[in-house]
C-alpha cells in the first residue's frame, strides 16, 4: 500500500515539474499571469512556472506581418463608388498591450485601415485617388501607427493592392484612354506629314536652286565661249587680212625683183603691151575698145629717159647692175612653212581656258583665277611644237633707185 503511495506522489511530483518548465520558440513572446494578473513577458527560451499559480495566457507572434483585407467599398469626392483593396505590414512591440489593450488587434487593425481609407479617398477624386497612390498610402501609414501604438503595434507600411472603378467608369475611362491614344496618333500623323512636306518643299527649293545656278552658270560659259569665239574669229579675221596685205606686197617685191633681174627692156614691154591688146579685145561684153594713138610716142620718150644714146643717134638700154639680194628676192622661195597648220600656243591656251571653264563644278571657283592647269598646257603645246605661227615677211620699201 505504502508502495502504490509512493509511486503516485513521485508522478504528481514529476508531472507538476513538467507543467512548471515552458519553452518559447524564437520569434514567439508569451505573456505570463499570476493568480490571474499579468506578471511579465517572455521569448525565445526556457522558463519556469509556479505550478498552480502563473500560466500562460497568450503566445503572440512578434515576427512582422502582412495582412491583405478584402476589397472595401469607397465613395470618392465626385461621388463614384470604387473598391480598394489594402495590404498592411506590421509587428508587435508589446505583446501585452496587444493582448490587454484590444480585444482582437486584427480586427482593429482592418477597421481602422477602412475607416482612414475611406476619410482619405472620400476627399480626392477619381482621377486623384488613380494618380495619388504614394499619399494615399503615406496618410494612410501615418494614421494607422498612431491609431495602434496604444495596441503595442508598428505599421510597416500600408500598400493600395488595386482600385477598381465601376464598370461603367472603365467602361468610360477605356474609351477615354482610346480617344486620347487616337488623338496621340492623329497628332504624330499630322506632325509626320509636316515634317514630309518640310522636307519636301525644301527639297525642290534646294533643286530650284541648283537648277537656277546650273542655268546661271550655262548661260555664263555660252556667253564666255561666245565671247572667245568673237575673239578668235576676231583674231583669225585680222591675221588673215594682214597676212594678205603681207602677201601682196610681198609678191609685188618679187615681180619688183624679178623684172630687175630679167633685164627688161622697152622694146619687151611694147612687145607685151601689143601681145595683150588681143585679150582686151576677146572679152564678149565689149563691144569696142580703143589703142593709144600715142604709143609710138610715149615709148619713145621711155626710152630717151631710161637709155643711152650711142655713137649712131641711137638710144639703146642697158640694164643696170643687180645686187645680189635683189637676185635672192627673184629666186625661188621656201613657201611651205605659209601653209603650217599646227596649234598656235595662243589658241592652245585659249582653248585649255574655254576647257576648263566647261568642265568647272558649279560651286567651285572661277579656274580662271588660278590657272595652273592652263599654264602647264600652254608650257607642254610649246615644249612639243615649234613656233608655228606665220613669220610676217618684212617688206621692204621700193626705193628710187631700186626702179
Amino acid at each position: 500500500m505504502g508502495a502504490i503511495v509512493a509511486t503516485v506522489i513521485i508522478i504528481l511530483v514529476v508531472a507538476i515539474l513538467f507543467s512548471s518548465i515552458k519553452m518559447i520558440q524564437q520569434g514567439e513572446a508569451a505573456v505570463i499571469e499570476r493568480l490571474g494578473r499579468y506578471t511579465r513577458t517572455v521569448s525565445g527560451g526556457v522558463t519556469l512556472l509556479v505550478p498552480f499559480i502563473d500560466r500562460v495566457r497568450q503566445r503572440v507572434d512578434t515576427r512582422e506581418r502582412v495582412v491583405s483585407f478584402p476589397p472595401q467599398a469607397v465613395i470618392t469626392q465626385d461621388n463614384l463608388t470604387v473598391a480598394i483593396d489594402i495590404v498592411v505590414t506590421f509587428q508587435i512591440n508589446d505583446p501585452a498591450k496587444a493582448i490587454y489593450g484590444v480585444d482582437n488587434y486584427l480586427v482593429g487593425v482592418e477597421q481602422i485601415s477602412v475607416a482612414t481609407l475611406r476619410d482619405v479617398v472620400g476627399g480626392m477624386t477619381l482621377e486623384e485617388t488613380l494618380t495619388s497612390r504614394e499619399t494615399i498610402n503615406r496618410r494612410l501609414r501615418g494614421e494607422l501607427d498612431a491609431a495602434t501604438a496604444k495596441w503595442g503595434l508598428r505599421i510597416s507600411r500600408v500598400e493600395l493592392k488595386a482600385i477598381d472603378p465601376p464598370p461603367s467608369i472603365q467602361q468610360s475611362m477605356e474609351m477615354q484612354m482610346k480617344a486620347d491614344r487616337e488623338k496621340r496618333a492623329m497628332i504624330l500623323t499630322a506632325e509626320g506629314r509636316r515634317e514630309s512636306d518640310i522636307k519636301t518643299a525644301e527639297g525642290e527649293k534646294q533643286a530650284r536652286i541648283l537648277s537656277a545656278e546650273g542655268e546661271k552658270h550655262a548661260a555664263i560659259l555660252s556667253a564666255e565661249a561666245e565671247r572667245q569665239a568673237m575673239i578668235l574669229r576676231a583674231e583669225g579675221d585680222r591675221a588673215a587680212k594682214y597676212l594678205s596685205a603681207q602677201g601682196e606686197a610681198r609678191a609685188l617685191q618679187k615681180v619688183n625683183a624679178a623684172i630687175k633681174s630679167s633685164g627688161v627692156t622697152p622694146e619687151l614691154l611694147a612687145y607685151q603691151y601689143l601681145e595683150k591688146l588681143p585679150e582686151i579685145a576677146n572679152n564678149e561684153a565689149a563691144t569696142m575698145w580703143m589703142i593709144p594713138s600715142q604709143l609710138g610716142d610715149s615709148l619713145e620718150q621711155f626710152a630717151k629717159a631710161f637709155a643711152n644714146k650711142d655713137d649712131d643717134g641711137v638710144f639703146r638700154y642697158e640694164t643696170s647692175s643687180v645686187d645680189q639680194e635683189t637676185k635672192e628676192m627673184a629666186g625661188v622661195e621656201d613657201t611651205d612653212r605659209w601653209f603650217d597648220t599646227s596649234t598656235d600656243p595662243e589658241l592652245a591656251k585659249a582653248l585649255a581656258e574655254a576647257r576648263a571653264v566647261a568642265n568647272k563644278h558649279v560651286d567651285a571657283p572661277d579656274p580662271t583665277m588660278d590657272r595652273p592647269e592652263i599654264e602647264s598646257a600652254v608650257t607642254a603645246s610649246r615644249d612639243l611644237e615649234p613656233r608655228t605661227r606665220v613669220q610676217e615677211p618684212v617688206v621692204k620699201p621700193v626705193t628710187e633707185q631700186d626702179s
